[in-house]
């Protein structure tokens, strides 16, 4: 579990997540794409307020072991600037059959997009910058 500036490190996570008694990994990676409808994006930038988004991820991570039989999980996210094609967030679970992966890894993404405050603002080519929430454009994190 982790919150970086640095670029996510996919190969060390896919590693990690590599265990003998793991027959399923699912991996998720999301990245930061070209066109939202018709707006294009040059970039991303993710904030967080990150004592509080450790915490949630932490639970997270609780609440999936608790529900799968979970051998291993890495949860990654980049904050700053996410250029696009580049991987903003890493979800990884490792369990002993696919079925539980898949369903954890899926678990973990979709709660992480709701319950971890980090907030995205996206750049677009016509000088805009929109913050978002979802698919929604919402108000910046301090108004």
């Amino acid at each position: 579990m982790q919150l970086s500036y640095e670029r996510i490190d996919i190969p060390a996570a896919y590693r990690f997540l590599q265990t003998p008694g793991a027959g399923g990994v699912a991996v998720f990676i999301g990245t930061a794409r070209q066109w939202t409808g018709e707006r294009e994006t040059l970039s991303l930038t993710y904030e967080s307020y990150e004592p509080m988004a450790l915490k949630e991820m932490h639970r997270l991570i609780d609440a999936a072991e608790h529900k799968w039989p979970i051998q291993r999980t890495c949860l990654l996210h980049k904050l700053g600037e996410v250029r696009l094609a580049e991987a903003s967030v890493l979800v990884g679970v490792a369990t002993a059959h696919r079925a539980g992966a898949f369903a954890a890894c899926r678990f973990l993404i979709d709660q992480l997009k709701v319950q971890v405050p980090i907030w995205k603002q996206e750049r677009l080519t016509d000088g805009q910058k929109v913050w978002v929430e979802g698919n929604h454009p919402s108000k910046p994190p301090n108004s």
